[in-house]
């Protein structure tokens, strides 16, 4: 596709699919028997302290869905009723260049891509699921962020730029990963939407015992990226259905109107502004990552309302904090145009999700979400906004 863009296309939104040896090449062996990958009818499943996840059916990606091949679901155009198996069709080997970092940027260079953001797939089950052991919790998150460094480096060429990810379960130990992340060259450091787990029930992340986890990220010119992961809002479904473990790639038209996603970073990204986060670090920036941009306007209008109730309780305008502060990266699904209404354009990502099926088949298709934007703003959004993120610029 000749897109004859005179930019170069940043993408907030790219992922690989790590191998087995992601974790276990650097997991203390003392954890080896609590997480682990078994066979059960024939197939290998992730085990946790003896429970299997299905969370992710196939975690050790020896086939995938292709990209692009959800995305007539998530568009809500499946006249068919089609499952998402039946969407999928026929599953892929994922090619190297979706495992490890030596033969991504000929990628790039094919989707005429220049850089991007490229996050774990795995990731999303480790904290939700070792939540109850935090030493176990981090030396497994920093084994993955160990293996990241040497297979694809925090910022390859200036142009991949392999996300990192850290739990604040235990302070302590998130301020002693971000300083090595950091030393390490990361750009950006990732950290889920949900509460941060405790012993004894969540805690919001406004709360100023993290503070030395935002004086690090402020500090060092980077930024958080919150991305999407098994956030612990399955209890929500469990309230309703009393089911088990939500499988977000199996159908239920009542679970897909909890929508939990949405609930899960707008609830996330409240904390951080009604904690004050923003006003002690006011240089700090946060990214929503394939968390959707539909929760921004109920969010937004929510603020607004808090804060006309209770103004004494803020330090400033909270609508305000989060359009100096926050960036969104929408889904392919969403109203780029409905977002530019409430939104800078200048706090609008553009993210594919590359190889997901989620997202489109090539990164670019993006552009036929953007009609209505001129060039000034489709470079706002597709190159200028992550590249000054990257770079440390803070406008």
């Amino acid at each position: 596709m000749d897109t004859a863009l005179p930019f170069p296309v940043y993408d907030a939104d790219n992922h690989f699919y790590e191998p087995e040896d992601a974790l276990f090449r650097h997991l203390p062996k003392k954890w080896h028997k609590d997480f682990r990958f078994v066979e059960v009818d024939g197939r290998k499943r992730l085990a946790i302290n003896g429970q299997i996840s299905d969370y992710i059916p196939n975690p050790t990606f020896e086939r995938v869905a292709g990209p692009g091949t959800h995305v007539n679901y998530y568009k809500g155009n499946n006249p068919e009723g089609l499952s998402m198996r039946q969407m999928t069709g026929k599953p892929v080997a994922p090619p190297r260049s979706w495992r490890y970092g030596d033969e991504r940027i000929a990628v790039l260079d094919e989707h005429q891509v220049h850089a991007a953001l490229v996050f774990p797939t795995l990731f999303s089950v480790i904290e939700k699921w070792l939540s109850y052991n935090h030493d176990f919790l981090n030396d497994t998150l920093h084994a993955l962020n160990q293996w990241t460094a040497e297979e694809w480096g925090f910022a390859r060429e200036g142009r991949l730029f392999a996300v990192p990810v850290v739990s604040l379960a235990d302070i302590d130990r998130a301020v002693a990963e971000t300083d090595w992340l950091i030393k390490e060259g990361a750009r950006t450091i990732c950290i889920r939407p949900s509460p941060v787990p405790g012993y004894r029930g969540g805690r919001s992340m406004g709360l100023k015992d993290f503070d030395p986890f935002w004086a690090r990220i402020q500090e060092a010119g980077i930024f958080v990226s919150i991305h999407a992961s098994n956030s612990d809002y399955d209890n929500l479904i469990t309230m309703w259905t009393g089911g088990a473990e939500w499988l977000p790639f199996e159908s239920d038209p009542f679970i897909n109107c909890l929508r939990i996603i949405e609930r899960a970073i707008s609830d996330t990204i409240a904390a951080i502004i009604c904690g004050g986060v923003f006003d002690r670090f006011p240089q700090l920036r946060i990214v929503s990552v394939e968390n959707g941009a539909k929760w921004v306007i109920p969010l937004i209008e929510t603020l607004q309302h808090v804060y006309g109730q209770m103004p004494h309780k803020f330090a400033r305008d909270p609508v305000e904090a989060f359009h100096r502060n926050v960036f969104v990266a929408p889904f392919v699904e969403d109203s780029f145009e409905e977002l530019a209404r409430h939104m800078q354009v200048n706090r609008i990502l553009f993210g594919s999700d590359y190889p997901h099926p989620e997202g489109t088949e090539r990164p670019l298709d993006f552009l036929k979400e953007m009609t209505s934007f001129d060039m000034a703003a489709k470079e706002r959004i597709m190159s200028a906004n992550l590249k000054g993120l990257l770079e440390g610029v803070r406008d």
